[in-house]
């Protein structure tokens, strides 16, 4: 305890060095061995392996965090002191004291093979910081007796470096004189070597990033064509394929690419789990989305999540939610014309427009700003940007914002005018956004007082639909139209045939063509 204390003292005003750290500075080992040692105690409590790792502790070495009551009381018991000595003014939580008892020693010392084998096994080692016997970190006296030592030469494995490295250390500190001999400087080159081959020792190449990157941009292309179950399934499997790639060590840049792969494609699968219905794995795979455009740094595509993100609110929520999330992605865009910065602005305009529905007054005017705002900014667009319905917005995709506003602010004249438009725009294998453009028609014919017409037409956009593409997100969105007329009209003659339609994928159109039935 009187060297930990020396060496924070004489290291900490000048390197920061905190007083737990110096405590495994004095015993010198290395971080994996004092996680190895907690780890240890952990399973003679009995209790699961803990999450603690190098990184973490180093954590909190550095003041970064503070060990939690558990970790603290661990990590208390492996350095047999008491949390004040380690630098945390809080007792522990197990009520008794860690210290070392007088005339006990403060450095565990080692032991020769036969006291092993013949330690009583119901006496734990508690409290003692024991490195791995693989790793032998320890230095003794036989290390510094040269390569005639008892146990034979150092064998070329991982953490010889450590062990060269420390005894040296050793030597100088005794005032030995070291040469630098052929093991030195072996080592001192191996470490430098480990250390490339870390860095550029990459798992991936450019080339299968440069693949990556053109399939994630083809899912784009194939969202709405393909079935939203299908597409999961294809999209999942590349996510899973990244996954495994980001869990080992990249070089800075292609380690960015990868998390700007791994957040696109986990955007990707929120926008199709809205799709199917799940909002609460949709809301997950956005917010994995949202870690893995943090470790890029870049924040249009932090903001390209959080404007489709709000999509869940929006069809399944509370649009004051669905507006809370478009105007944070406004902050995160910035004014840096991008696809962000055009689709939050008309997102907003949808959620207020919803909520001017629903009776709040001033929502209106704000709506039709805020599409003005969305308007000026789309304007400004490249073609790429315009060109794709996932990580792009086009001007489909505006026009049918624009007439969903305008229908639900009572505008139903304007927004079917512009409705009709997008129409146009559509690829027929656009069939998400089509159906969802030919719904807000039919709603449009309700705000025009023909509930028979909205009845037939939103029925009309989903049995047009091949079954397998008819997402919940279609369905719901069709029933609201149902419940819109019971609410208006009361149970009209065309609402029980309009709600048997709905009750099953498997019904189809007769205008359908059976070859592209499932």
């Amino acid at each position: 305890m009187d060297i930990a204390q020396e060496i924070h003292e004489q290291c900490g005003p000048l390197f920061g060095t905190s007083r737990v750290k110096a405590h495994r500075l004095a015993r010198g080992v290395a971080l994996s061995d004092i996680v190895a040692q907690v780890r240890a105690l952990y399973e003679i409590d009995g209790k699961p392996a803990p999450r603690l790792g190098e990184t973490l502790l180093s954590a909190y070495e550095s003041g970064y965090k503070r060990p939690g009551p558990e970790y603290l009381h661990y990590l208390c018991a492996v350095y047999r002191v008491e949390p004040d000595v380690l630098g945390f003014r809080s007792p522990c939580i197990c009520g008794r004291g860690h210290a070392v008892r007088a005339g006990a020693a403060a450095v565990p010392q080692p032991r020769a093979p036969e006291r092993h084998a013949t330690r009583e096994p119901d006496v734990p080692l508690v409290g003692a910081i024991v490195p791995r016997a693989e790793e032998r970190p320890w230095v003794t006296v036989n290390d510094l007796r040269g390569p005639d030592r008892a146990e034979g030469p150092l064998s070329i494995d991982v953490g010889e470096e450590d062990i060269v490295l420390r005894r040296t250390l050793l030597q100088l500190l005794a005032g030995a004189g070291v040469a630098l001999d052929g093991q030195f400087l072996g080592a001192v080159d191996n470490l430098r070597r480990k250390m490339d081959d870390t860095l550029v020792g990459a798992t991936v190449s450019p080339t299968m990033l440069d693949q990556w990157e053109e399939t994630t941009y083809g899912y784009g292309q194939q969202y709405q064509a393909t079935p939203s179950l299908r597409m999961l399934c294809d999209v999942l499997l590349d996510f899973s394929e990244v996954r495994r790639m980001c869990d080992k060590r990249q070089p800075v840049e292609l380690q960015e690419r990868l998390c700007r792969i791994a957040a696109q494609l986990s955007g990707l699968s929120g926008l199709i789990m809205i799709n199917l219905g799940d909002h609460r794995l949709a809301r997950s795979f956005f917010r994995t989305a949202r870690t893995a455009a943090d470790e890029t740094g870049d924040r249009q595509l932090r903001a390209w999540v959080t404007v489709r993100e709000s999509l869940v609110p929006m069809y399944y929520g509370d649009p004051r939610e669905a507006l809370h999330l478009a105007r944070k992605a406004q902050d995160l865009a910035g004014r840096t014309p991008g696809v962000a910065a055009a689709m939050a602005p008309a997102v907003e305009a949808r959620a207020l427009g919803m909520l001017a529905m629903r009776g709040r007054g001033d929502a209106a005017p704000s709506a039709r700003r805020a599409l003005v705002r969305g308007r000026s900014v789309f304007d400004q667009l490249s073609k790429a940007d315009t060109s794709d319905l996932v990580y792009g917005f086009t001007d489909r995709q505006m026009a049918f914002y624009e007439g969903d506003t305008f229908t639900n602010l009572g505008d139903h004249k304007h927004g079917d005018e512009v409705l009709s438009h997008a129409l146009t725009l559509y690829a027929p294998t656009d069939r998400v956004d089509l159906t969802l453009v030919r719904l807000d028609r039919a709603m449009c014919r309700l705000h025009a007082g023909n509930p028979d017409a909205a009845l037939t037409a939103g029925q009309e956009a989903i049995l047009d639909l091949p079954p397998d593409h008819r997402s919940d997100i279609l369905v719901h969105r069709a029933r609201q139209i149902g419940a819109a007329v019971f609410s208006q009209h009361g149970e009209i003659a065309g609402l029980k045939e309009f709600r048997e339609a709905l009750a099953g994928p498997w019904v189809t159109s007769p205008a359908n063509n059976p070859s592209e039935q499932v």
